[in-house]
């Protein structure tokens, strides 16, 4: 009896000690300085706005330097900061004031772009647009890279690192909601479309979950099958995989025939709105798409459970029942909730395309930007897109995080109750 415990106890120590590794970033002391370096030369090379005559004309660009209106010494301060943090010593020190430093030089950029469009919205036309270039939206995305990777370095909790981002963002929403920035062509699109902008989030939330609950109750009992089987994974994981590799469309179009006639064939199907087209082929092409993520995870997680702390399982009298509640599904589930997480960022981005087929969402606004080629209504479906992929990634990861906390004082209580004993 004490042997498996023995074993048991050295298999949960490996298993905190190897999490704990992969907690701990690299040290990569060239990061700070190229992501700089890039974010300088992306503001001065490339265009920071665009000024167009209508929302349908591409417009003229307009460097950084050009929209100063005397307003460029307002980037000076944290942009000298931020290249003294990258030229120094790495350290705590220098992690934080990269942080402070790429927030407030991304909330002066957007602050800078809110006063040229106002100033230029005085004496332009009606119809003229000031639409942020590429030279923003690059710098935008390797501030918040500097950032990230500098609040990674600081090792903190996940739940604080994701609190601190979030504070991050308090003054860009700020601008955002005080209208300094209502002149932007983003922002015209955005008051145009309000109503049907919030009406497309929901529905594009509405179909993610369509598509994650169903994959979940399907995949993770397939996975544990596949693991008592391996026969059935040997059949499963092929099809998964053919299914994987079907572009996005021809799934579409391969869905569309038999729903339509199951619809015809069956009323009650039509009433409760499984059609051929709409929402029933989108979710239904998700739920596959995401069945190989998840199912792979729980097989994974579940193979990865040590022998021995089963053995002393065993040992200790349980039933197979509580086997698996109590010690496979507390081992297997950060590694099942990877897979979930993978599904889940896949869900939020190809939902996007099943607004082809009438499921609408985010997508329908994005496709009707590219129709009309009107670049800053697709600008407009795209970012929330991406912000939705990255706040579902970070909340899988904060209860990756929890599951693994709790999972190392189950098994501690665990292993004291039994030594007590």
């Amino acid at each position: 009896m004490g042997h498996p415990v023995t074993q048991m106890n050295n298999s949960l120590s490996n298993i905190g000690a190897g999490a704990h590794s992969l907690d701990a970033p690299p040290s990569r002391r060239l990061v700070l300085p190229v992501l700089c370096l890039l974010t300088a030369m992306a503001l001065l090379t490339m265009p920071f706005l665009t000024v167009a005559p209508n929302r349908l004309v591409s417009g003229e660009p307009v460097s950084l330097l050009a929209t100063s209106y005397g307003l460029a010494w307002l980037l000076a301060l944290p942009s000298a900061l931020l290249a003294l943090a990258a030229a120094s010593k790495p350290g705590h020190g220098q992690r934080w004031a990269a942080t402070a430093m790429a927030i407030a030089l991304l909330v002066s950029l957007l602050w800078l772009a809110g006063a040229v469009s106002t100033q230029g919205a005085a004496t332009a036309s009606p119809l003229a647009r000031t639409s942020l270039g590429g030279g923003f939206w690059a710098a935008s995305l390797l501030l918040g890279l500097i950032a990230a990777d500098a609040i990674q370095g600081l090792q903190l909790r996940r739940h604080v690192s994701a609190i601190l981002l979030a504070a991050g963002l308090l003054p860009v929403l700020g601008l955002l909601a005080s209208g300094w920035c209502d002149e932007l062509s983003i922002m015209k699109e955005y008051a145009n479309r309000s109503d049907a902008f919030w009406e497309a989030m929901a529905r594009h939330l509405q179909i993610v979950l369509l598509a994650l609950v169903p994959a979940c109750c399907l995949g993770l009992p397939l996975g544990w099958l596949a693991q008592r089987r391996a026969r059935v994974g040997a059949l499963l994981f092929p099809v998964l995989n053919v299914l994987q590799t079907i572009p996005s469309i021809a799934l579409f179009g391969l869905l569309m025939a038999p729903l339509a006639l199951l619809a015809a064939a069956l009323p009650a199907l039509a009433r409760a709105g499984i059609s051929g087209v709409g929402l029933a082929p989108g979710v239904m092409a998700l739920i596959l798409y995401s069945l190989l993520p998840v199912v792979r995870a729980s097989l994974a997680g579940l193979r990865q459970v040590p022998a021995s702390v089963r053995d002393a399982a065993w040992g200790l009298g349980m039933s197979p029942g509580q086997l698996f509640w109590h010690v496979d599904v507390p081992l297997a589930a950060p590694v099942v909730l990877a897979g979930l997480r993978a599904a889940a960022v896949q869900a939020v981005g190809l939902s996007a395309v099943t607004a082809l087929i009438g499921a609408g969402g985010l997508g329908a606004i994005m496709f009707e930007g590219l129709f009309s080629s009107a670049q800053d209504l697709v600008i407009l479906a795209v970012v929330p897109m991406v912000v939705l992929g990255v706040l579902t990634d970070a909340a899988f990861g904060l209860l990756i995080s929890h599951v693994r906390q709790n999972e190392a004082d189950q098994q501690a209580d665990l292993v004291e109750a039994r030594q007590a004993a």
